[in-house]
């Protein structure tokens, strides 16, 4: 389906009925990095209606020329939001770009959203000022590592802290897919103005009080996670899990410990 915003076609997907969950994706990739993580979740938990959007530029939305800037962008996801679940509170999750666009949500929206996930978040938007650690390789197969094609395992170990047959065909359907169609002049574009032009973690506007969940990679080289401690403080009733051995792609490298405290967090909100 897609929810037209003037010139802006926003392509999103909806699975389920019951309280609404909007799932934002990083930069670049699409909507289905969001669900081969969070579908198998859903299985055990019923009562959910899941929008996976493709934010504009990526996936099957287009790349319309007003949008030049972060500000932008949350302005079109916030717009498809309210076109989407008119009047309604929903949950939301994001994962690194998706969750710097979800704090930005929060500021402009936060007596609407009933709880908030964040996978790998972006927190400090310019690259050269996060806290991250160095490249971290925890398991190499490396004879799987050789039956691939030299540009295949150069992408897939670009950023892979587990670099095995798993995670490889997860990254290729789940991650992989997405790159390969998203619009590069428009997100070059877009990079340029990456940051909002407003405090998004101003206390006043920032602080929440509903059930979260960070989830933040160990070994994550690209937003590291120990910027998350910057602003935890915001987030009252918020649980932080920082997992070994996983890095930006951590659904995919720790996929039972990541469902299992996904699934916490739903619990949690009902209680």
């Amino acid at each position: 389906m897609f929810c037209n915003i003037g010139n802006a076609n926003i392509y999103y997907e909806v699975i389920g009925n019951g309280k609404p969950i909007v799932m934002l994706h990083g930069f670049s990739p699409d909507h289905r990095l969001m669900t081969g993580c969070m579908e198998p979740i859903f299985r055990e938990h019923e009562g959910y209606k899941r929008i996976y959007l493709d934010l504009p530029g990526m996936g099957k939305s287009n790349s319309p020329s007003w949008i030049i800037s972060t500000d932008d962008m949350l302005k079109a996801v916030i717009t498809s939001i309210k076109r989407i679940i008119p009047n309604q509170n929903f949950l939301l999750a994001g994962q690194s770009y998706g969750g710097y666009l979800a704090r930005g949500i929060i500021h402009k929206m936060k007596n609407q959203v009933d709880g908030l996930l964040l996978i790998c978040p972006v927190v400090i938007a310019e690259n050269t000022q996060r806290d991250c650690p160095e490249d971290t390789v925890a398991y190499r197969d490396e004879k799987f590592l050789s039956s691939l094609s030299p540009d295949e395992a150069k992408e897939f170990c670009e950023m892979g802290v587990i670099q095995n047959e798993y995670t490889f065909h997860r990254y290729q359907n789940e991650i992989a897919v997405g790159l390969s169609i998203a619009n590069e002049p428009f997100l070059k574009r877009l990079r340029k103005k990456y940051s909002f032009s407003f405090e998004v973690d101003d206390p006043f506007y920032a602080k929440f009080q509903r059930t979260t969940l960070m989830i933040a990679g160990r070994q994550d080289s690209c937003v590291g996670y120990r910027d998350l401690f910057k602003i935890i403080e915001n987030y009252p009733k918020a649980s932080l899990a920082i997992l070994n051995n996983a890095g930006h792609n951590l659904q995919i490298e720790q996929p039972e410990v990541f469902s299992h405290l996904v699934s916490e967090w739903l619990k949690q909100l009902t209680c």
